[in-house]
């Protein structure tokens, strides 16, 4: 048997030949350098890095960007968290602090408890009403053979409408001198006044907020249904499950963090972007019955000239919104499957 120390010292210089092959099981392990560690050296080789020569010229090109931030956003909501600690005389000229006396006032007043209550159930409705629609409409886009294109534009339609249209819209099809659904209620028997029963404003806000946002909700839908195995669905149809089943039992349970994503933004939606509608339509009224909490801040500020007041119910709305997120997040998520 040949002595192994020499037969190895000739494999290494022998740099080809039949030497090679042993050479290659007993080649070094090759040792990282003192200093470097290893995730540097891996992300060296999966992930490329930006490098600027000059150090400012990030910042410069994140300058525009934070600038609309600061002046837009930062600087408001600093300006507001002040004000609602201050009570202001109408024209601004005299100031006073007067610490929670403004939170506390909104707290105890009826007519902001009542706005609160508008809201959440205005949120929940306007939810509800544009994921089911959204969904339905999403599941009948597989089942359209002819047309399809068109069908989508036809859905797709709303989102290019501004929200004071949409709820001039609304309001005239709905209206109870003019309106051609209105008469068509008239004519069923149902007393349809919406200028008088706050609960018929109620309902045509909804509808049209609804309306409004439904295409949003519905291109996510779609995607997120393209996204699901054809083969899952062929197989469940093989199984004699219906598309209605399929639906329920595979594609909605595969879409679950759209569906959750969805129920987050329809939330601020309700609560941020339906202004335009709810002066358009109803102005609040009829006695606050849609009165919700961000055409209140702009009643109260703008309208009544109350800037304390106005900026210590930004400031609730903003809490309020923090905490309806939260909770979803804490008793939603929790049914999500991210792993499907």
């Amino acid at each position: 048997m040949p002595h192994t120390a020499g037969t190895l010292a000739e494999v290494r210089r022998d740099p080809g030949g039949t030497a090679a092959a042993p050479a290659a099981r007993t080649a070094p392990v090759p040792v990282r350098p003192l200093g470097k560690p290893a995730s540097r050296a891996a992300g060296r080789a999966g992930l490329k890095r930006s490098h600027f020569r000059q150090a400012r010229l990030p910042w410069l090109l994140l300058l525009p960007q934070l600038l609309i931030l600061a002046l837009f956003f930062f600087i408001p909501a600093l300006r507001a968290l002040a004000q609602a600690f201050l009570l202001a005389d109408p024209f601004g000229t005299r100031m006073q602090f007067v610490w929670f006396d403004n939170f506390i006032a909104l707290l105890e007043s009826p007519e902001y408890q009542s706005s609160v209550w508008v809201t959440i159930w205005f949120t929940l409705a306007q939810n509800v009403l544009t994921i089911t629609v959204a969904g339905i409409l999403a599941f009948a886009t597989d089942r359209v053979i002819r047309t399809r294109g068109l069908y989508r534009t036809v859905i797709l339609l709303p989102y290019a409408i501004a929200p004071v249209i949409a709820g001039i819209l609304w309001a005239f099809l709905f209206n109870p001198a003019v309106g051609p659904i209105a008469h068509a209620l008239h004519a069923l028997g149902v007393g349809w006044d919406p200028n008088r029963n706050g609960w018929d404003a109620f309902v045509l806000v909804t509808l049209a907020a609804t309306w409004k946002h439904i295409c949003y909700d519905y291109v996510f839908l779609v995607a997120a249904l393209l996204a699901v195995p054809a083969s899952l669905l062929e197989a469940a149809a093989v199984d004699g499950a219906g598309p209605a089943l399929r639906f329920v039992r595979i594609s909605l349970p595969m879409i679950g963090p759209t569906v959750f994503f969805l129920l987050v933004m329809n939330f601020v939606y309700g609560l941020f972007e339906t202004f335009a509608i709810i002066d358009a339509v109803t102005h609040g009224g009829p006695a606050g019955a849609t009165m919700i909490l961000v055409y209140k801040v702009y009643q109260d500020g703008f309208v009544h000239i109350d800037l304390g007041s106005s900026a210590a119910q930004s400031v609730l709305l903003m809490i309020f919104a923090v905490i309806l997120t939260m909770l979803q997040f804490r008793y939603v998520e929790r049914n999500v499957n991210y792993d499907v």
